[in-house]
């Protein structure tokens, strides 16, 4: 499928083919896979198991080389950037959510969200501070360690931990596979409040229709290739699109 978005772009890939392994061990986990991720849109990638979603995100985020084809953020090629620069760009301008939180057990809420800052050298400015920390509604657990917070408090912080340097697109990956309904709600109703309010950029891999409904737009892999996708989704149209795909191909990568 060829890029179609004339809004400007915050993250794209041109032909990008990945594969792992040689002989009897290789798998082919991206087939020339081409998309592009309009700035301030929340993106979600789905397929099903072994369909190529995950490794598309890290390779898109720098995590990840390509084998073949190109990857960008903004304006900046991502592919054959060496360490120092990679290092930079995903320190700068890109912003990870995990599904296993990731927070330091040892610093405070504030002081996991202020750590890429601080590692970068950086001081928050005290406008967009607050208003992070209100969009997330974690101002009186800011002194409080992740042991202190349930896992949807982790998860927020783990979310303003990737808002506070106002980062070029934010991936987040599966970033409620660990939570119970009610704080899996909270958690994607802010990311969709950072991107409607604050025209942040998330691309976010999920196995979940209804956490894919909080998106503008659902693109969707099988096979190691984009084969279809869908916007202003609903959890209905996901999952009927998802029951397609079930049948399409074999498994090629998790």
């Amino acid at each position: 499928m060829t890029p179609t978005t004339t809004e400007p772009i915050a993250a794209r890939a041109d032909e990008v083919w990945k594969v792992y392994g040689t002989g009897e061990a290789r798998v082919v986990a991206l087939r020339g896979v081409s998309a592009e991720f309009a700035r301030g849109r929340f993106t979600a990638i789905m397929g099903p198991s072994g369909s190529g979603k995950s490794t598309l995100m890290h390779c898109l985020a720098g995590l990840d080389s390509v084998d073949r084809g190109t990857v960008h953020i903004g304006g900046t090629a991502v592919s054959g950037l060496g360490d120092k620069a990679l290092t930079r760009l995903r320190r700068d301008r890109i912003g990870f959510i995990f599904q296993q939180f990731n927070l330091l057990p040892t610093l405070s809420a504030a002081e996991n969200i202020k750590l890429p800052l601080d590692i970068a050298g950086r001081k928050p400015d005290q406008q967009w501070w607050d208003v992070v920390i209100d969009t997330v509604g974690l101002r009186d657990r800011l002194s409080h360690r992740p042991a202190q917070l349930s896992g949807g408090q982790q998860q927020r912080v783990a979310c303003a931990r990737a808002l506070i340097g106002r980062p070029d697109v934010i991936f987040a990956d599966e970033p409620t596979g660990n939570l119970d309904s009610r704080s899996g709600a909270e958690v994607l109703s802010f990311l969709r409040a950072s991107v409607r309010e604050h025209n942040q950029t998330i691309v976010m891999v999920t196995h979940d229709p209804v956490a894919a409904s909080y998106a503008d737009r659902v693109v969707f892999l099988a096979d190691g290739q984009i084969v279809d996708e869908l916007h202003g989704p609903t959890a209905d149209t996901v999952l009927d699109t998802m029951k397609r795909l079930d049948t399409y191909g074999e498994p090629v990568m998790l």
